[in-house]
C-alpha cells in the first residue's frame, strides 16, 4: 500500500511511495503531530538522481522491521532538496558542524518542539558494512539518548542553533579592502589542482574565476607555479576528454570516483552542464581553441535538446545514474546506458575502425571500471580533431547502439520512472529515468550557457534554445495571485516560492540574453530581455534584501516561517552562491541603465560578507566574481556589427551597448569606453577600443 508520498509532485518523494515507512512530507500538519505525540523527527534529504539516496530507499527504508520502528517512534519526513533547498542548506551545515563532512542522502534527527537537530548522518546501510553501523542499531541509540539524555541534547542544541546563527547572522564592515581581490584570488587558485584529489569534480564555480582571473597574471608568466589560464585550461580539457563526458552522445556527469577523471557518477545535471558550457565557451573566448572543446559543447547542446528540453520549452532537472540492463532484472545497475564492454564493441565495428578507437581512447578487455569488472568508460587519450572514422563511430554506431536509432536530433521521449521504463519497449538500451521537473536557478544556469556558447561560436540553435527556455519562465512561472515568481514547474504547474538562486540566476540569465541579442540587427528583444531582468531585480530586493544589514537572504520569511534562520546564500558548492551571482547582475544592471542605486546596492552586499571574503575566501568565489565586476565593470558603446565581434573573446568585467538617438556616437568615433563613471575620449579605431576595454577591466587588482 502506497504511503503519503504517492501523491506528491516530485519524483524523488514518489520513489519512496511504497516503502513500509510512515512518510510525511514537510507540511504544518506532520511537524504538529510529532510535537503533539513528543516523537523526534527523522528528516531524511536526498533528490531523484542521487545514487545513494536510490540505494538507501531500496535498502534500509524498504525494510519492514527498520519501517516498524521508524514508524514507531520517529516521525519520519523526506524531503526533495530540489525543492526545499532552503532546509536542506540550515541541516546540511548542521551535519557539517557534527561530523566535518557532508553528503546525501542527508538524515537528521531533530527535536519536535523547535526543528534543532541533535544527530546527523548520511547513508545508513542495513547491515553495518563499510565502517558504518546498521542503521536499526542506529534508530535504537538515539531513541535511547533522546528519551535519557535530555540535559545532553540542550547542550547540543544550543551549540547548534548558536552556530547556524553565526554563519547567517553577519555584520557588515565599514568598508570594502582595497586589496581584497589581489589577496583572495590567489588563495582560490590552487583548489581548481587536480593533483592529490580523490573525487573530481568540476567545480564550476571555482573554475569560472580562475579563468577570468587570468588576465591579472603577468605577461611573464608565475616563477614556479602555473598561470590561471593554464590551470583553466587543465581543467577544461580533463572535462572534454575524461569519462565524466558522454563522449557517444553529449552531456557531462557529475562528477568522477577516481582523480583521473574515468569513471563518474554516471548522474547528468542541469546545472552541471549549463556551467561546463558557459565555462568551455569562455575558454574558447580565451584563446584555448582546442578541437574537443568545440565538440563537447556540440555534442552537450544536441544532448539538451534532444533528452532535456520539454515540448514547451524549459529544461528538465536531471537524468539518474542507474538504468536496467534487461526488463527482467530486478535492480538497476549504475551507468549501464553508457558503458560498453570488449566483444561488444568488436562486434559493432569493422576491426580498422576499432583499432582507430583504441588509438584514440584507453580500452582494455578487463574494462577500467573497477565496481564493475569487463565495463569501459570511454576516455580520450589526447585533444584535437577525432579521425572521421572514429567521429562515425561514436556519433553513428556506438550512438544507435544505445538509441536504437542515428537521429541525433530528434527530441528523445523520456522515461519517468524506473519501473515504467523496465516496461517500456525501446528500440535500443533502456534508459536511465529523467526527471522532468523544471528548477528556475537550473534553467537559468543553462540559458546562461547557451547564450554565451552562441556568442562564441555563432550557432543559432544555442540561442534558440535558450530563448525559448526564457521565455517559457516568464510568462508561466508566476504565482496566480501574488504575481510572485515561482520556483518549480511540474507537467505544466508551476509550485513553490522562488528562492534567492533562482532570482539571481534568472536575472543573470536574462542580461546575458540582453548581451547576446544586442548586435542582432533589427532585434528588438534585448531591451525584452533588459527590462525582465530590472523588474525581477525590483521584485528581488521587495521580497529577500536584508535593509538591516544588506546581502539577500535565502527566502522570505512568510513562505516559511519554519526555518531555524533566515540564511544568506555566500558558500559556492556545485553551483554558484545567490549573493555572488547578485552582486555581478547590480553591477551589470548599473552599468547598463546608468542607474547608481544598483551600485550602490552591491557596495552595501559586498561590506556584508567583506569579513568572509577576507578570512575565508575559499568558500566564495563568486562574491569575488562580484567584487571583480564592481572593481572593474567597464562600459563599450559601439555598432552592432563591432559588438558581435567582440563578444567572440573574453571581456569579464564589459556590458556593451549600442548609440541611440539621445546618445550617438561622437562624428569619426568606432565608440566610447567608459571605465565605471569614467568616460575615456572616443575611439577611432576596434584596436583602441579593445586596448581601452583591456586597460579598464585590469585597473583594480
Amino acid at each position: 500500500m502506497a504511503n503519503r508520498l504517492a501523491t506528491c509532485s516530485s519524483l524523488y518523494l514518489r520513489k519512496h511511495a511504497e516503502n513500509p515507512v510512515d512518510w510525511w512530507p514537510w507540511i504544518p500538519e506532520a511537524l504538529e503531530k510529532a510535537r503533539a505525540e513528543d516523537k523526534p523527527i527523522f528528516l531524511s534529504i536526498g533528490y531523484s538522481s542521487c545514487h545513494w539516496c536510490t540505494v538507501m530507499e531500496g535498502e534500509a527504508f524498504s525494510d519492514p522491521e527498520i519501517a516498524a520502528f521508524l514508524n514507531a517512534h520517529f516521525l519520519p519526513i523526506k524531503v526533495d532538496r530540489e525543492e526545499r533547498p532552503d532546509l536542506d542548506s540550515i541541516y546540511m551545515q548542521a551535519l557539517q558542524l557534527m561530523s566535518g563532512q557532508g553528503g546525501w542522502p542527508l538524515n537528521v534527527f531533530l527535536t519536535p518542539d523547535d526543528l534543532v537537530p541533535f544527530y546527523a548522518g548520511t547513508y545508513f546501510p542495513v547491515e553495518p558494512r563499510f565502517g558504518r553501523p546498521g542503521f536499526l542499531t542506529v534508530l535504537q541509540r538515539i531513541l535511547q539518548f533522546y528519551r535519557q539524555e535530555k540535559d545532553k541534547i540542550e547542550d547540543m542544541k544550543g551549540q547548534i542553533l548558536a552556530a547556524l546563527t553565526t554563519l547567517s547572522d553577519l555584520v557588515p564592515e565599514d568598508h570594502i579592502p582595497p586589496d581584497l581581490l589581489r589577496s583572495g584570488i590567489p588563495k582560490i587558485q590552487p583548489l581548481l589542482a587536480n593533483a592529490g584529489a580523490v573525487q573530481q569534480f568540476p567545480m564550476m564555480p571555482y573554475a569560472q574565476l580562475v579563468l577570468r582571473s587570468a588576465r591579472f597574471d603577468p605577461p611573464e608568466g608565475i616563477p614556479g607555479s602555473p598561470t590561471a589560464l593554464e590551470r583553466a585550461k587543465e581543467r577544461g580539457m580533463a572535462l572534454v576528454l575524461g569519462g565524466i563526458f558522454d563522449h557517444v552522445a553529449g552531456g557531462f556527469h557529475r562528477y568522477t570516483v577516481d582523480p583521473t577523471w574515468t569513471v563518474p557518477h554516471f548522474e547528468k545535471m542541469l546545472y552541471d552542464n549549463g556551467q561546463i558550457l558557459e565555462f568551455l565557451s569562455e575558454l574558447w573566448a580565451h584563446g584555448i581553441q582546442d578541437a574537443a572543446i568545440e565538440r563537447a559543447v556540440r555534442l552537450t547542446v544536441e544532448w539538451v535538446a534532444r533528452e532535456m528540453t520539454a515540448p514547451a520549452g524549459y529544461f528538465y532537472a536531471a537524468q539518474d545514474a542507474d538504468s536496467f540492463a534487461r526488463a527482467e532484472d530486478a535492480e538497476p545497475e549504475e551507468g549501464e546506458f553508457y558503458v560498453w564492454r570488449w566483444q561488444e564493441l568488436q562486434d559493432l565495428l569493422d576491426a580498422e575502425t576499432f583499432r582507430a578507437l583504441q588509438q584514440a581512447f584507453f580500452l582494455s578487455p578487463g574494462g577500467n571500471f573497477p565496481d564493475r569488472p569487463g565495463c569501459i568508460v570511454l576516455q580520450r587519450r589526447q585533444g584535437g580533431e577525432l579521425p572521421p572514422e572514429v567521429e562515425t563511430a561514436l556519433t553513428t554506431h556506438l550512438f544507435r547502439a544505445r538509441y536504437g536509432s542515428t537521429e541525433r536530433r530528434t527530441p528523445f521521449l523520456p522515461a519517468v520512472d524506473a519501473q515504467s521504463a523496465r516496461r517500456q519497449s525501446w528500440p535500443g538500451r533502456i534508459p536511465p529515468v529523467t526527471d522532468t521537473k523544471m528548477i528556475v536557478s537550473w534553467n537559468g544556469l543553462m540559458i546562461s550557457g547557451l547564450a554565451r556558447a552562441y556568442q562564441v561560436f555563432g550557432e543559432e540553435d544555442y540561442l534558440r534554445l535558450a530563448l525559448r527556455a526564457a521565455q517559457f519562465i516568464l510568462s508561466q512561472q508566476r504565482h496566480p495571485q501574488t504575481g510572485s515568481l515561482l520556483r518549480l514547474n511540474y507537467d505544466g504547474t508551476a509550485q513553490v516560492p522562488a528562492q534567492s538562486e533562482d532570482y539571481a540566476l534568472l536575472i543573470k540569465a536574462l542580461l546575458d540574453l540582453h548581451q547576446a541579442c544586442l548586435p542582432r540587427t533589427g532585434d528588438p528583444s534585448s531591451q525584452y530581455w533588459l527590462e525582465a531582468a530590472i523588474r525581477l531585480q525590483q521584485e528581488m530586493d521587495t521580497r529577500l534584501w536584508d535593509e538591516a544589514r544588506g546581502g539577500y537572504f535565502v527566502s522570505d520569511a512568510q513562505s516559511t516561517p519554519e526555518l531555524l534562520v533566515r540564511e544568506k546564500e555566500f558558500q559556492d558548492n556545485a553551483t554558484p552562491a545567490a549573493n555572488g551571482v547578485a552582486v555581478a547582475n547590480l553591477v551589470r544592471l548599473a552599468a547598463i541603465t546608468g542607474d547608481l542605486d544598483y551600485l550602490e546596492r552591491a557596495e552595501q552586499a559586498l561590506k556584508t560578507f567583506a569579513h568572509i571574503m577576507s578570512t575565508q575566501p575559499r568558500v566564495c568565489p563568486s562574491l569575488f566574481v562580484g567584487l571583480d565586476w564592481y572593481n572593474n565593470w567597464v562600459k563599450a558603446t559601439l555598432e552592432a556589427e563591432h559588438i558581435a565581434a567582440l563578444q567572440q573573446r573574453s571581456w569579464p568585467t564589459t556590458v556593451f551597448a549600442l548609440p541611440t538617438a539621445a546618445e550617438p556616437l561622437p562624428a569619426g568615433a568606432v565608440g566610447l569606453v567608459c571605465w565605471g563613471s569614467k568616460c575615456l575620449a572616443p575611439a577611432a579605431s576596434l584596436e583602441q577600443i579593445q586596448s581601452q576595454i583591456g586597460k579598464g577591466q585590469n585597473r583594480a587588482y
